[in-house]
């Protein structure tokens, strides 16, 4: 044995000092950007997270890798690193440099602790259980699934489709009086509306629902872990959240939105991680291997797996013992009998210092893809194209803004964010042709494949970042009027992007679809900006919105918004 290998304490005082000490995550290899962190003060009053990235990043060339506010308009925030020598190099780059008539500093940050570990050193020290009912001893690790996934699921669905309508009467509320912040051009006009709709900027129809509100999720990412008791491999989610203090994995045997399928193959799974003689990853210590699965479904009765593992140090030829294994299992063993259509290998690697995270994607049996049927069209769906887990929902979310969108023969369609081109597609017959952009290129592969397999000929796919490409893309418009539908993620849609789209003279009717309607205010908000130098174009205000139930038995709802040009509004009301 070499001096080195003395010198190694061992696993179990590396695991013990992990849950004890909310800082011994700093002392691993894996990246995390508390580890080079530095705190930025003497900002301006008024500013974008945007414009200051672009300070950083483009005109002083620092290199960062995550910017983090501590709050909406404060007057400090913390600037992240990959390596000391780039946060040094920040540091005497920023200090004493004048931004925004500004005088800024900089100085190193102190890391954050664990909020794991901290939480369960907070229980330790007053000796007391969360006061949640996810901790109560007397609650089923399956009713806490429940409880954490489906929160609605004892509750009568006509009462959920209430509580989701007046949430969205709140959030249209909310952007009503936000777009009268500092737009007081935009008062009478407002005003006006909300004396028609019940206090609301525009008409809120009935919310819509699928008729099958059970198993109906196409998509599922499961955690592979350990129960409660920590003595049993789990597939499955997460009991509560890391930052509660706990890391433990609940069952989905009795989840209401998942089909029987997909929780066939879990099952089957289980017994395959159990048998490997590899533990499943830890986020504690981060040791273990086994990671996730992500399954996918259709209602052609396809099913993909994609199962995901941390390969620490494992050697590539153990690695691909367990792709062999994994598809054995699959082709002649106990997993046989579930027909997994397309299986995939995922490595999952921790981010290490000064470097990127790597999740390598490996093909190993079956199709490289499934299919899926959506408003008579058929669909290929590869392992990280974007597409609606709740197919029956996505036929009546799609239907209602094509009713929105209204579009003619003199039309051309913008889909922005368009995936696999679900929602160009199904608005291709309805349009004179449709231009869609996504930044993921398998699922443009994907989008160009459904084009041509359904038949569509007057749709076009390009690949890249909206805000990168959009204006390219517009100006091969050769429709009379533009109308843009836009699905982004969560987040919304990027700022030049959207400023793309409000100088667009031709664009005259944006319909907006969003998963949670308050994390994308922002986009409705500055969509309806007086003009200036910065938002060029006239602004759009909302006509009409539409709830959409995506996903029953949750509290989230689908949301769809549509704008049109202020005068374009004002002129059909004069002449109506």
């Amino acid at each position: 044995m070499t001096d080195t290998e003395t010198k190694q304490p061992p696993v179990e005082d590396i695991t013990e000092r992990s849950e004890n000490d909310p800082y011994a995550y700093l002392e691993r290899d894996n990246f995390t950007s508390e580890k080079f962190k530095v705190e930025v003060r003497g900002l301006p009053k008024y500013y974008g997270i945007g414009e200051f990235k672009k300070l950083l990043n483009e005109k002083l060339d620092l290199q960062t890798c995550k910017v983090k506010p501590p709050k909406q308009s404060s007057g400090w925030l913390y600037v992240c690193f990959r390596s000391e020598e780039c946060r040094q190099r920040a540091i005497s780059t920023l200090n004493g440099i004048l931004w925004k008539n500004c005088k800024l500093s900089a100085q190193i940050a102190k890391p954050a602790p664990d909020p794991f570990v901290k939480r369960k050193l907070e229980e330790n020290k007053t000796n007391k259980k969360l006061k949640n009912e996810l901790h109560d001893p007397d609650i089923s690790a399956m009713d806490r699934v429940k409880f954490t996934t489906t929160p609605l699921w004892n509750m009568p669905y006509s009462s959920q489709l209430e509580l989701k309508q007046k949430e969205m009467k709140s959030v249209l509320m909310k952007i009503g009086q936000k777009m009268l912040e500092g737009n007081t051009y935009l008062s009478e006009w407002i005003n006006s509306q909300k004396k028609l709709y019940e206090n609301l900027p525009c008409e809120l129809k009935p919310i819509l629902h699928a008729q099958s509100t059970e198993a109906y999720r196409n998509k599922c990412e499961f955690t592979i872990g350990k129960n409660i008791e920590g003595d049993k491999v789990i597939i499955g989610f997460r009991l509560s959240s890391y930052a509660a203090g706990c890391t433990a994995v609940g069952p989905i045997d009795d989840l209401c939105h998942i089909p029987k399928n997909m929780k066939t193959a879990v099952k089957a799974l289980e017994e395959f991680v159990q048998n490997s003689g590899l533990e499943p990853f830890n986020p504690v210590d981060h040791s273990g291997y086994w990671k996730q699965v992500t399954a996918r479904t259709s209602r052609l009765d396809q099913l993909m797996l994609i199962v995901g593992i941390n390969p620490q140090d494992l050697a590539t030829e153990k690695l691909k013992e367990l792709q062999n294994q994994l598809k054995e299992f699959f082709e002649s063993g106990k997993g046989s009998t579930i027909d997994v259509t397309s299986l995939y290998f995922q490595t999952m690697e921790n981010k290490s210092v000064g470097s990127e995270s790597r999740n390598l994607l490996q093909h190993i049996n079956g199709t490289e893809y499934i299919e899926e049927t959506l408003l008579e069209k058929k669909f290929r769906i590869s392992p990280q194209a974007f597409f609606q887990v709740n197919t029956l929902g996505a036929e009546v979310l799609y239907k209602a803004a094509i009713d929105m969108a209204e579009p003619t023969n003199d039309t051309t369609l913008l889909d922005i964010c368009s995936g696999t081109g679900t929602i160009g597609l199904s608005f291709s017959k309805h349009c004179g042709e449709v231009l869609g952009v996504e930044v993921v290129s398998d699922a443009i592969k994907d989008a160009k494949q459904n084009a041509l397999q359904n038949g569509v000929t007057n749709c076009e796919f390009f690949v890249g970042k909206a805000e990168d490409i959009l204006y390219p893309i517009i100006q091969r418009a050769t429709k009379s009027r533009i109308v843009a539908v836009v699905d982004p993620p969560r987040a919304g849609i990027h700022q030049k992007t959207l400023l793309t789209l409000r100088k667009t003279r031709k664009l005259t009717r944006l319909v907006y679809i969003s998963c949670d309607p308050r994390a994308a205010m922002r986009n409705l908000i500055d969509l309806s900006r007086p003009r200036s130098k910065q938002y060029c174009g006239e602004p759009f205000v909302p006509i009409k919105a539409i709830a959409v139930d995506m996903f029953p038995h949750t509290k989230h709802c689908e949301l769809i918004i549509c704008l049109e040009r202020l005068s374009e509004v004002t002129n059909s009301n004069v002449n109506s």
